[in-house]
């Protein structure tokens, strides 16, 4: 593990005891799980699918697809975010499989998904085009990448920066849809962007800054 390494998860580890505070992220608001399950219905396949959700935290978005009959498989960088994960699924009686590790190279084996998933996440990478690379490359003939992404004023957890470094990451902050359309586009046969900064049950209230989901197919 490189220092950069250790320094993420660290970092990832230390916020996973207040990460689920953020309305969207712990979804214990009945309008906010609700308003997330409606949207992961209509991004997912119908009838059960095989979906990895790349940087799965703890697990909420995850625990959504799972309840909605699909077959989950977790990846994060945080040991302490994976085992909140599997705390969850265990509270809802719920089968998952949860990985720790890297969300630039998914141990995932030979595996292939009909869905790949993440949220919030390719800011935090250095080389963020090579992970859409490698995702696309998880997905079976057909599949499909979800990506909940945006630009937000504050990329860190409750306002404590980032790790060291992060001003040199190439999407640090967040990427707009246009941009992040522009690099999925030639990976991919089919690609719509969903705004979803107009929901605030999705966010806990109002927001103002730029946050949608790419919905992409092979």
């Amino acid at each position: 593990m490189t220092d950069r390494t250790a320094a993420i998860t660290a970092y990832w580890d230390a916020a996973s005891a207040a990460f689920d505070d953020e309305p969207d992220h712990g979804m214990r608001a009945a309008p906010t799980r609700a308003a997330w399950a409606r949207r992961l219905r209509s991004w997912m396949p119908p009838g059960p699918a095989d979906v990895l959700d790349i940087g799965c935290g703890t697990g909420s978005m995850s625990l959504l697809v799972a309840g909605s009959g699909h077959r989950v498989t977790g990846v994060d960088l945080a040991p302490r975010m994976i085992e909140r994960a599997l705390a969850k699924f265990g509270a809802a009686g719920l089968e998952g499989r949860f990985l720790v590790g890297d969300a630039m190279a998914p141990p995932t084996g030979d595996g292939r998904f009909d869905v790949v998933l993440a949220r919030h996440l390719v800011w935090t990478l250095p080389d963020p085009e090579a992970a859409l690379r490698e995702w696309v490359a998880r997905l079976r003939p057909g599949g499909r990448l979800v990506l909940v992404e945006g630009r937000w004023r504050e990329a860190g957890q409750s306002g404590v920066p980032y790790v060291a470094g992060a001003a040199s990451l190439p999407w640090n902050g967040g990427i707009g849809a246009e941009d992040l359309a522009a690099a999925v586009r030639p990976l991919v046969s089919a690609l719509r962007v969903e705004p979803l900064s107009g929901d605030p049950d999705l966010w806990g209230g109002e927001v103002d800054d730029e946050r949608y989901a790419l919905i992409a197919g092979l």
